[in-house]
């Protein structure tokens, strides 16, 4: 099951193709589905790819799957490490910025908006939802999108062509481990 999870919300984060990605996961046994995110996460991390629960209760769980080293990329830019001080990210190694996204995902009632750097979306677009409040976009696709809408779409394109190929090769028998890029 989760391996399905993985394929339908995650194929490009698992292509290398973008940061991370987020999904919700229901389960019926708590231990269970950490023993497998566990287990994956193991096999995984060789491929350089990583999980973090950033939030669960008795039958769902948040997970963010990520390319630690793209992610690590990102928050050393200096106008996302400014962004990200605005909603109280101080040290930017990993553990202690991915323990701060925790926080403010299980602070707040929906997602705290910064959510999208660490899905690889483009700052300005980010910048651009907060300050029109999710209202007055170019277009909407993986991200709502306020600024280059043309390389945007062809983001979009390649995604959406990455999850189906994903999906087809899944069902053909391949393993996520066997699709999982290691960048």
């Amino acid at each position: 099951m989760l391996e399905k999870y993985l394929i339908e919300h995650c194929a490009p984060t698992l292509a290398g193709l973008k940061i991370g990605s987020l999904f919700a996961c229901k389960y019926k046994n708590k231990e269970e589905f950490e023993d497998n995110i566990e287990r994956l996460g193991e096999m995984l991390e060789v491929k350089k790819l990583k999980f973090k629960v950033m939030s669960r209760n008795e039958q769902r769980a948040l997970v963010y799957v990520y390319r630690p080293n793209m992610l690590e990329k990102s928050i050393r830019e200096q106008n996302v490490e400014n962004f990200l001080k605005i909603y109280g990210y101080s040290e930017f190694n990993l553990d202690k910025i991915l323990f701060r996204l925790e926080e403010r995902i299980n602070q707040s009632a929906g997602f705290p908006h910064e959510i999208g750097i660490f899905l690889g979306y483009p700052l300005n677009d980010v910048v651009g939802f907060i300050n029109n409040n999710g209202k007055k976009s170019k277009c909407a696709g993986y991200w709502k999108v306020y600024c280059n809408e043309d390389e945007a779409v062809r983001i979009f394109k390649r995604y959406s062509r990455c999850r189906e190929i994903y999906e087809k090769l899944w069902k053909n028998g391949k393993s996520v481990i066997q699709l999982t890029v290691a960048v």
